[in-house]
This record gives C-alpha cells, structure tokens and sequence, in this order.
C-alpha cells in the first residue's frame, strides 16, 4: 500500500499552532498529490463510489468508504494513520475501500453523516445498508493526532455487524438515512449551476469541489431563502454524547470514562466504565453512531439503552428534557458560521462566565453576550456595518433579556426571524449603553 505520510508530515509542517490551522497552504497542491498518491493504490478505490459497491456486492465483503476534505489540515493525523497504521491492514483486507475526497456526487439518501467533519467513514453492506459511522471531534480538533484506537473498533464493529447480517437486519433499520428532497448536493438550489458531478482536473480542482460542510450551509440556506424556520436539528446537527452528560474514552469505541452529575446520564444511571452497546436500539461502533442516534431522537422523551458492565449487560433508559438539543455546542463548527451571516450578521458571540459577569457587575441570570468577533466581508459584515464593535456585551436582543449561550441565540433568531426584518439591540459598551439594529439576512 502506497504511504501518504511524507505528504501529510508536508502539509504539518507548515503550521506553529497547527490546533487551530484550517487549510494547507497549497490546497491545489493537496488535492493533486493525493490523486496522484493514491489513485493507483492497490487496496484503495479512488473517488468512486459505485464501483465499490458493485465490488462489495460481487466478493461479499462490508463496504468502508472514506469521506475526506484533503485540504483541510483538521483530522490530518487520523487520515495518515488509517492510511499507514500497518496494525490496521489485517482489519482493512476484510473490507472494499473507497477514498473519497469531494461531496459533489454523493447519494445523499445514502450518505448522512455530520457534514461537519473533515474526516469521516461510512460502513455499509453491498446492497447499501448503512453498518455505522466513524467521525471524531477529538482528531478534528487535534491535526496531529494519529492515534487509531477508536478507528480499529470502528473497524471490528462493523465487521461484527457484517457476520450478523441480514440477521440483524432490524436492528439496523434506524442507521439509515432519512428521504432527502435533493440526490446530489449539486442539484441544491444554491450549489445547482456552480458545481459538477465531476471535479476539473484539467483546471483549478480546488474551486469545482463541493466540501461536505457545504451540504449542511445549502440545506439550511434553502429553508432560509425561503423565510422557512430552520429544524432545530438542523441547527444542533449531530450532538455529541456530552450533551446527556457523557464524555467517551477516545480509544473505544463507546466506553464511558465519565459522567457529568445531575445529566441525563447520571440519572439513568451510567456509570463511568459502561461500555455503550446500543442506543434507541442501534447498535454502536462508534462515538459518530452515538451523534446519529441523538440527531434522530426526538426533541423530549427517552432513549433506551444497553450497557455493558462488569462482563454483563444492563437495560437503562436516558431522559430527553425539552430542549436538551440547544445545549450543544456549535463554537468549532464549520457550519455556525453560514448561521452567524444569517441571524448575526457575522458576530461571533460568547456568554460572559459568571466571574466575569461580577467584575462588569453584571447579574448571574441575565444576558451578556460578549462580541468575541466581528466579521469584515459580505454578509458576514452587516453587525459590523449595522455599528457592532468588538468587545461589545448584548444584554437585549429580540426583547429577550435572559441568559442564553450563544447557540441559543443563533436558533430563536433563525427560528423567529426571517430576511429583511431587523431587531433591536442593547449593548454595553464600556459604560456606554448602546441601542442597535441587527439585520436579518
């Protein structure tokens, strides 16, 4: 198998603070080395997703394809690792691989996943039957870590699953994607017309590739165009186990190595050393299919769930408070900002902590929004051009005077308010009280 390493150590290197890097310098040159490294290699199929299914049908085996943004620095270490890990190759041989690097031709009724990530690997059986998903905030937000722990029991999973099949057939139905009004991203009204199924090689690759976090900033921006509330769901895509008071152990794939007191979790009775088995009936392999289940459960209720502990297995179910989801944490995603342009005009915003809160003499329960960021470029400077200044604190916005993170914010707005409109807001700056305008767009 040819390496990528040498490539990736490049494309590394080229960051000081390579934690918060978001692109190699030369994207094009990423792009075009990566073909050239790999579209010969003899366990990978490169960039076609059809052909892998037909193998994967005709040989019998599990199908893994990997969904890769090459120019993005973030999940660079786990990329190399898969690709020159050699701990991995026995558990690779049992699957057709397929490398994928751009979304344009994606089958969205097949692939679902949170469009977020810069590496991610969809699991599935010959005859398109989704196994699981792998995708990991931890490596998205560490470029340089190559660590495979959590990917090799993604991999014996899905193998797992794969000798149980069509068995296990049932258990598998809520894996699956949900009816999408699009086949292909480049059929959605705001990429229709600027991409085609095919990238440019003969030109600049780069610019005629559609990334995967456009497929979530498309879909919402349909709604938007449309003066459509957006889905809380779309909004809170793909919440992570933290948000039922769960921190997972990076090296498994769904082992509890904590559990936040007062959570959901903790209610139910999770304790740290559980081994998730299956959630709302599906059964894991992964963090990522733990993010499926709670961006498909429900907005309050339960959630029953399977737990191994102490070589036994034990029935609990998770609470789901009414809203549950808006406690998830957008900050590092990709998509917010498409969200900040259309309900912030470019603010980034950050709820003041309460020792901060004290120093400005700010009470505990109201709002105090602290302006971290004001953006400068098209629709993500209307804050600035509407009179926002950078340290301002929102203490009203929309006639809300309650304490909100920002997240919170972002959806009332893109829930209540449409483009064109504009609401009133009061802000503090130094001991100055400011009244604004913020423009919906």
């Amino acid at each position: 198998m040819k390496s990528l390493g040498s490539s990736v150590a490049l494309a590394l290197s080229l960051f000081v603070t390579p934690l918060f890097a978001e692109a190699v310098k030369d994207r094009e040159g990423a792009v075009r080395q990566d073909k050239a490294t790999m579209e010969n290699d003899p366990r990978w199929m490169y960039n076609d997703v059809r052909s892998g299914f037909a193998q994967a049908k005709r040989t019998g085996k599990p199908l893994l394809v990997v969904l890769r943004c090459v120019p993005c620095l973030s999940c660079a270490g786990i990329d190399a690792g898969v690709l020159n890990d050699a701990a991995l190759v026995p558990l690779l041989d049992q699957f057709i691989c397929v490398r994928v690097i751009n979304a344009n031709a994606l089958d969205l009724s097949l692939f679902q996943f949170d469009y977020d990530l810069s590496f991610t690997t969809m699991f599935f059986n010959g005859d398109g039957t989704v196994y699981g998903r792998f995708g990991s905030w931890t490596h998205q937000k560490n470029a340089l870590d190559k660590d495979t722990a959590s990917y090799r029991k993604a991999l014996e999973g899905a193998l797992a699953i794969h000798r149980g099949y069509p068995a296990n057939r049932a258990a598998l139905a809520g894996k699956q994607g949900g009816p999408t009004p699009f086949k292909t991203p480049v059929e959605m009204p705001t990429l229709v017309g600027r991409y085609s199924l095919d990238l440019n090689w003969s030109g600049k690759v780069v610019p005629s590739c559609v990334h995967c976090h456009q497929i979530g900033d498309a879909t919402r921006l349909h709604y938007r165009e449309q003066k459509k509330p957006l889905p809380t769901e779309l909004i809170f895509s793909f919440p992570g186990a933290d948000t039922l008071g769960l921190k997972l152990a990076a090296d498994s794939a769904a082992r509890v190595e904590s559990v936040l007191p007062g959570s959901s979790a903790a209610a139910a009775g999770v304790q740290a050393g559980d081994e998730l088995l299956s959630l709302s009936g599906q059964p894991l392999i992964s963090a990522a299919d733990v993010s499926w289940v709670l961006h498909r459960a429900p907005e309050s209720g339960a959630l029953a769930a399977v737990v191994r502990r102490g070589g036994a297995e034990q029935s609990l179910n998770l609470a789901l408070p009414a809203g549950w989801r808006t406690k998830t944490d957008l900050a590092r995603r990709v998509g917010v900002w498409g969200m900040r342009g259309m309900a912030t005009g470019g603010l980034v915003l950050e709820d003041l902590a309460d020792e901060e809160r004290t120093r400005r003499g700010l009470g505990a329960e109201g709002m105090a929004l602290w302006v971290k960021f004001v953006g400068q470029y098209n629709k993500h400077a209307a804050g600035k051009n509407a009179g926002f200044q950078k340290d301002d604190v929102i203490v009203e916005l929309d006639g809300q005077t309650g304490r909100v993170s920002e997240g919170e914010m972002l959806a009332r707005l893109l829930q209540k308010r449409f483009p064109g409109e504009k609401v009133k807001a009061l802000v503090l700056r130094g001991k100055e009280r400011v009244t604004l305008q913020l423009p919906m767009q």
